[in-house]
């Protein structure tokens, strides 16, 4: 249960008081009147006692009596029925002690933490306590027991009486008359011989004091000085009523007052939901409390708002008297009145109480004969043991036996209701206990049920616990009550009190119990304040019971609801909200946020009631469509009579937004091709934002930029982004421009299984001017520095500012997700701010009133809702990562730019499917299509050998050849006759031309200026991609606008193109060394230097209906080699040999070679190129360190083997579609980088790389020396001899013949050569083809060459005899000059030198 203000003992004290009756004549009843107030109502503030009394019980013993409080009330005789308590009179009264008693703002709350709920409700419960305290105070006197019996009598007199003791004659014979005549049953007297205190009252404003003191002293001659009192009032005048601020203490007691007058008569205000609560049922909200409302309709909100009306009046705090109670009584009279008060307990009532206990205690023991005092016996009757009770289950009649007035088991109840009304619980417990024997011997239930409870209640407040408190009575007089006797007051009043002494010895999970079944359906006050007690039990446990707490908060609002107590019931409800709040209770939770709503509604507060609903509705809801569907029309409703009241839009919530997911698009969307033209993709809403496609757009633009500045990037450089969303970087505001749309895409959820209708969806935003006007002949008549939005005039807008697009109809299907493009169009640079959306939600009712019309109910609601955007989560520093941080997003935040050149691209006659290699020519033409006119044109794009531009003024200036297609030939070639075995036509380009060719392009465009409205349209010459399959090519198109010093320094235009390359040729080529020796002049073209093999493989699938390749022409490209002549082509077959001689290059013409060129890749002996040249200068140090050697070596090493020769094979195909013939051209490029590789134009594939091991230690570097097959081709060698020679063997048969020994340095370092002729060879080979000859003279040689150093040797070689020798016999050794002997290796030979020998006859 909820705290308390009293503590236990002063509240069960506080039930069970002494009851005073009051009657007074007429006069003394206008001497109190002056304040306002009765006898009996002057007297109540000071009830209480400030001191302590005295009584001696029947043994004798002094028993202190405190802080004792004495109840006053006026006779009143009305008959009053046995079920009185439970009246609607009387229910009334509770219901309005309840709705008047509200929690207090700012009171005080209880903040429990159990587990992993935080819980903060009320500390206390006053309206509860309020309910007791009048539950208590009106229950009727009853037969069974006298603790609400009259103990008693003031007669109070004035002493402006002609003659006071004759008004106290006929005061005490009516007070005589009332209690002993019979002819009424109330009010009931305690004892016979009631106490009759005498009271003068004596008005000190006009009665005479002599008089009234003389009065007095012949009263106390009368009745006695402890009989009668002289009391003292009206000390003061109403002249001074304004000098002296007087407390006045009786407005407390005087409101329970008025509400307590109010029993009797109806109350046309209060709300019906009470009205017919006496017979169990309710009219409003009865329904179970966990089952949502199934007749909602939309218009039970328009009764509940009639009802609001009645409720206002009916929770208004009635009012008491107008004011100025004791307007005529000083401190001093408060004094007087208290002593009054005092006197009469100390000197009256108590030796009274006292007189009639021991005269009890007598008449009891002389009638059973037993001991002097029957404390003693009972002493000795329940000392030995606890004598067991009697079983209750099967009663005499309902209530068992009525006892006469003076029967013994009533005199004992009598005497213990005297013993506890004066605080000596020890003696009535003992005569509680007692009588409780006797009633349940007789079966007289209901006497037998009071006993138990005064038992019980008198053992707990025994000082010093001498027993404990037996619960098991309580719990059978209850029992009793409710079963038995269906008395269903007394079964509350001892449940209220069980419950409380159950928790303050913290034993709250058996007074939640208690109060649980004390739960009916015949008074949901009640049951809802019983309920609300019980989860307070709940959650003050030891360990909080934190679900139950709220369950049984739930039952208690609804029971607040019914009993139309809709205050209470909104509080409870919002409690239990703490506990079922995101914790997956999903319909609990929609049924307490549709109660709390409605209630809220009610209770005139539809922000909450809003509030409510909208957690029910933007949550996923497990409801039904037609739940759903009921919810969303009570929020209309109250949304609307909400917004009503509003001078600003109001939020709503449906549809949800998801906010992270706004999209915005700054320029127009992209036109759709046009007939034959195909506009360029660039960005659009409908692409998928990708982040490595992004950060290659910003690569390209970043080569754009440095490409328009000389090579350099400046430090400010952002790539533009013509898109933003969540995963671009938002963190500056972006660039939009004057006149061009921005268009927002917001992304709309519809949470409810019923459909939603937006309409007028428009943007809401804020925009501040730098000063510029939006255009030249508009007025306008806002400032700089104002700020101008279309948040308050939505309806009007500014578009002379920013023009706002709205879209009329926006449906959304039943749990669908949609997105809306939003556009606005600003007129004005300077700062804008977009803010939110704005549109109406649409609900209708599928009612029809006859087949044909249109829909009865429709609910049209306009709010906005706004777009709070979040940055990405902050991780950079520590207190970034302990706490959630989210940076800036300012993608609703552009800055309007002047205007800026707008340029659309569109392509013509632009294949899809190419062969590899193919020459395709399609056209682009430029168009700029806004006010101001562009520059600096230029492309950059992820295969720059894709694609070459031609010349607006082409023309061919040479006649066609017979081989080309009709004026769209890429080749346009020389048409003279050709001689076998040579090159076609020759051309010189210089160096620059094979550096690496960038990836930006400059578009030749006449005048480089393309002015507004302005078109320009140029050839585009594509080729197809070496490596088949489906190839992405990406364009970026840049462009300036000719006005300098401008926000946006340049505009992008992007397109994707998609090409399917198929297969054509592949061509194979490979070198190798001539062994003819090199001839040292150029021009002499009868030797050559290295042969080069030339593979051509038609490798199409026929996919494209290709029926043959023809080879048109075969060429080189090399800064070093030219091909010769062609050794042996073959006719039939796809393979030719080349003779390639030193030369700078020869080559044909464009486009051929800008495909060429940007297609050329450098090779590795390029990137390394460099190395030599470097170190060549620390040749003559003695001093290198190892791994410069070993880089000297290989560097040597692989500038023998380089070649750097490319060559470009030219084809034509011819294709067959639609029935017609069409010539396909296109050219292949083969990269020869060293001799004795192999090179294809096949983009060769990559392989998986292996696994390779992980290695814990490190190795050893491998020795700084080349292998030897590397080191064995530093030397060329050639033989020059006859091929026959013819000696006369018979005349000399020594035959010398002289060979001439060519050495060649094909490195290009100084080498180190050893020759030896004496080797031998002795191979079987070489035994076959030739007999033993020599080489006579000098055997060895030590040469050293020079780089490229050739140098001939003449040797002699002696023959024996005729035969076919092998002269290919001397052995070559060399090595790099500066390098040790280790690195001395044999060199490659030539192929067999075969010598005839042949003998003359001469």
């Amino acid at each position: 249960m909820a705290q308390c203000v009293q503590s236990v003992q002063e509240f069960v004290q506080d039930s069970f008081v002494p009851m005073v009756a009051v009657l007074c004549s007429e006069e003394a009843e206008r001497v109190t009147r002056k304040n306002k107030l009765g006898f009996a109502e002057l007297l109540r503030p000071f009830c209480r006692l400030t001191s302590e009394g005295h009584i001696r019980d029947p043994n004798n013993q002094m028993q202190v009596v405190k802080n004792l409080r004495i109840c006053v009330n006026n006779v009143v005789t009305s008959p009053t029925p046995a079920s009185a308590a439970s009246s609607p009179a009387l229910r009334r009264l509770l219901n309005d002690v309840v709705l008047s008693c509200q929690p207090q703002e700012g009171a005080a709350t209880n903040v429990i933490t159990a587990g992993d709920y935080d819980l903060s409700f009320s500390a206390t419960t006053p309206w509860f306590e309020a309910y007791r305290e009048n539950f208590l105070q009106s229950m009727p006197a009853s037969d069974h027991e006298f603790l609400n019996h009259y103990l008693a009598c003031l007669l109070v007199v004035s002493s402006t009486e002609a003659v006071p003791v004759e008004q106290f004659l006929k005061l005490s014979q009516e007070q005589h008359r009332v209690q002993h005549s019979g002819e009424y049953t109330n009010p009931k007297w305690f004892i016979p011989n009631t106490l009759k205190y005498y009271v003068l009252l004596h008005d000190m404003s006009e009665g005479d004091e002599q008089r009234a003191d003389s009065v007095y002293e012949d009263m106390k001659q009368r009745y006695g000085h402890q009989g009668c009192y002289l009391l003292k009032l009206n000390s003061r005048t109403s002249s001074a009523e304004e000098d002296e601020q007087i407390p006045d203490p009786w407005s407390q007691y005087l409101h329970r007052n008025t509400l307590q007058n109010q029993v009797g008569r109806p109350s046309p205000n209060r709300e019906r939901s009470v009205t017919s609560d006496s017979d169990g049922a309710s009219t409003s909200l009865d329904s179970h409390p966990l089952q949502l409302d199934p007749a909602s309709s939309s218009g039970s909100l328009h009764a509940l708002t009639a009802a609001n009306a009645e409720l206002k009046k009916g929770s208004r705090e009635p009012e008491g008297p107008a004011g100025g109670h004791g307007a005529c009584l000083t401190l001093n009279d408060h004094d007087h009145i208290r002593q009054f008060i005092q006197e009469f307990t100390f000197r009256g009532l108590l030796p009274h109480v006292e007189k009639n206990i021991r005269q009890l205690n007598d008449q009891l023991v002389s009638r059973k004969g037993l001991s002097r005092s029957l404390f003693t016996a009972t002493k000795k009757w329940f000392g030995g043991g606890k004598v067991p009770e009697k079983s209750i289950s099967e009663p005499k009649s309902t209530c068992g036996l009525l006892y006469p007035p003076e029967a013994p088991e009533l005199q004992i109840r009598k005497m213990a209701d005297l013993c506890f009304l004066v605080q000596h619980y020890e003696l009535a417990y003992s005569c509680y206990h007692t009588a409780k024997k006797d009633f349940l011997s007789d079966q007289a239930m209901l006497y037998a049920a009071g006993a138990l409870e005064m038992a019980a209640v008198s053992a707990f407040l025994q000082p010093g616990a001498p027993r404990p408190y037996p619960a098991h009575y309580m719990d059978t007089a209850i029992q009793t009550y409710r079963d038995v006797c269906k008395n269903m007051v007394l079964a509350e009043r001892c449940a209220l009190l069980s419950a409380e002494i159950l928790k303050s010895q913290g034993k709250y999970s058996e007074a939640a119990t208690l109060l649980i079944k004390m739960t009916s359906e015949d008074s949901d006050l009640r049951s809802a304040l019983l309920l609300e007690q019980a989860a307070h039990c709940f959650i003050n446990m030891r360990n909080p019971m934190v679900r139950k707490f709220a369950f049984h908060m739930i039952l208690a609002g609804h029971r607040f609801s019914k009993a139309g107590q809709r205050r209470h019931a909104l509080r409870c409800y919002c409690q239990a909200m703490q506990v079922y709040k995101e914790r997956g209770w999903s319909l609990a939770e929609d049924h307490i946020n549709f109660t709390i709503g409605r209630q809220s509604f009610t209770l005139s507060q539809p922000e909450n009631a809003v509030t409510a609903f909208r957690h029910i509705l933007t949550n996923d809801s497990r409801q039904t469509a037609t739940q759903q569907g009921a919810f969303l029309r009570e929020y209309l409703y109250v949304y609307k009579v909400t917004a009503s009241t509003l001078y600003s839009l109001p939020e709503l919530p449906l549809p949800c937004i998801h906010s992270s997911a706004t999209r915005v698009y700054f320029g127009h969307e992209r036109r759709l091709a046009e007939g034959e033209k195909q506009a360029a993709t660039h960005v659009s809403l409908d692409q998928e934002y990708d982040q490595d496609t992004a950060a290659m757009w910003g690569h390209l633009e970043e080569q754009l930029v440095a490409a328009a500045n000389r090579g350099t990037v400046p430090a400010n450089f952002q790539p533009t982004q013509c898109c933003l969303n969540s995963q671009t970087d938002n963190l500056r505001h972006p660039l939009a421009v004057a006149e061009e749309p921005i268009i927002v895409e917001v992304t709309f959820r519809n949470p409810l299984k019923v459909p939603l209708a937006l309409s007028n969806l428009s943007l809401l935003w804020r925009f501040s001017a730098d000063g510029a006007s939006p255009s030249q002949d508009r007025t306008t008549d806002w400032s700089a520095a104002e700020v101008i939005t279309n948040e308050e005039t939505v309806s009007v807008g500014r578009d002379d500012v920013v023009a706002t697009e709205i879209i009329v109809e926006f449906l959304l299907g039943p749990e669908e997700t949609k997105t809306a493009r939003l556009r606005l169009l600003p007129h004005a640079t300077g700062q804008l701010h977009i803010v939110g959306v704005v549109r109406a939600l649409t609900h209708s009712v599928d009612v029809l009133l006859s087949p044909g019309q249109q829909m009865l109910d429709l609910m049209v609601v306009r709010g906005r809702q706004d777009l709070k955007i979040r940055g990405p989560r902050l991780n950079q520093t520590k207190e970034d990562k302990m706490l959630i941080r989210h940076g800036l997003d300012l993608r609703l935040d552009p800055i309007i730019t002047p205007p800026m050149p707008l340029m659309e691209v569109f392509f013509l006659q632009f294949p899809t499917a190419l062969l590899c290699g193919e020459i395709r020519k399609a056209y682009v033409e430029f168009c700029n299509v806004s006010g101001v006119a562009l520059c600096g044109l230029r492309v950059a794009s992820t295969h720059p050998d894709f694609f070459t531009f031609g010349s607006q003024t082409t023309t061919p200036v040479t006649p066609l050849s017979p081989t080309s297609a009709e004026n769209c030939s890429a080749y346009k070639t020389l048409a003279t006759a050709r001689e076998p075995g040579s090159v076609a036509s020759e051309m010189l380009v210089s160096a620059e031309d094979f550096s690496q060719p960038s990836g930006v392009m400059d578009i030749p465009m006449d005048g480089s200026t393309l002015q507004p409205g302005q078109s320009t349209q140029l050839p585009l010459w594509l080729r197809g991609p070496d490596q088949e399959g489906v190839h992405e090519i990406n364009f970026l198109f840049y462009y300036e606008s000719t006005e300098k010093g401008i926000r946006i320094s340049h505009r992008v235009l992007r397109h994707t193109v998609f090409i399917c390359a198929s297969r054509s040729l592949s061509v194979q080529a490979s070198a190798c060394r001539s062994s003819v020796p090199p001839h040292h002049s150029v021009e002499d073209r009868g030797g050559a230097g290295t042969l080069v093999f030339v593979d051509v493989e038609n490798i199409n699938t026929s996919e494209a209906g290709v029926r043959e390749f023809h080879i048109i022409q075969v060429s080189s490209s090399s800064q070093h080699w030219r091909l010769h002549r062609c050794i042996n082509p073959a006719k039939d077959k796809g393979s030719c040999c080349y003779s390639a001689r030193p030369v700078f290059l020869y080559f044909s013409s464009t486009p051929c070679g800008d495909f060429f060129f940007r297609g050329c890749r450098p090779s590795e002996s390029q990137r390394a190129d460099e190395a030599p040249s470097r170190t060549s200068c620390s040749r003559q140090s003695q001093c290198v360190p190892a791994e410069d050697r070993a880089a000297d070596i290989s560097s040597i090493v692989r500038k023998c083997n380089e070649l750097d020769l490319n060559i470009i094979v030219i084809w034509k195909a011819y294709v067959v579609e639609d029935n017609k013939q069409l010539i396909l051209e296109g050219q292949l490029h083969v990269a020869l980088q060293s001799i004795g590789k192999e090179a294809s134009s096949l983009t060769p594939k990559e392989e998986a790389q292996e696994m390779v091991l992980l290695k814990f230690k490190s190795e050893l570097p491998p020795p700084a020396v080349p292998p030897s097959a590397e080191l064995s081709q530093l030397i060329k060698t050639n033989l020059h001899y006859p091929e026959t020679y013819t000696h006369p063997f018979v005349q000399d048969s020594l035959c010398v013949v002289p060979v001439s020994l060519t050495l060649s340095n094909c490195s290009s370092a100084q080498v180190d050569v050893l020759i030896d002729l004496r080797h031998r060879s002795t191979s079987g080979e070489s035994l076959e083809v030739h007999s033993s000859f020599t080489w006579v003279g000098q055997t060895q040689y030590k040469l050293q060459l020079q780089p490229q150093q050739v140098l001939g040797l003449t040797l002699r070689a002696c023959f024996l005899q005729p035969g076919v020798y092998n002269l290919n016999t001397p052995r070559v050794f060399a090595k790099p000059a500066e390098q040790d002997a280790m690195c001395e290796t044999s060199q490659q030979t030539a192929s067999p030198a075969l010598i005839i020998i042949s003998s003359s006859s001469a």
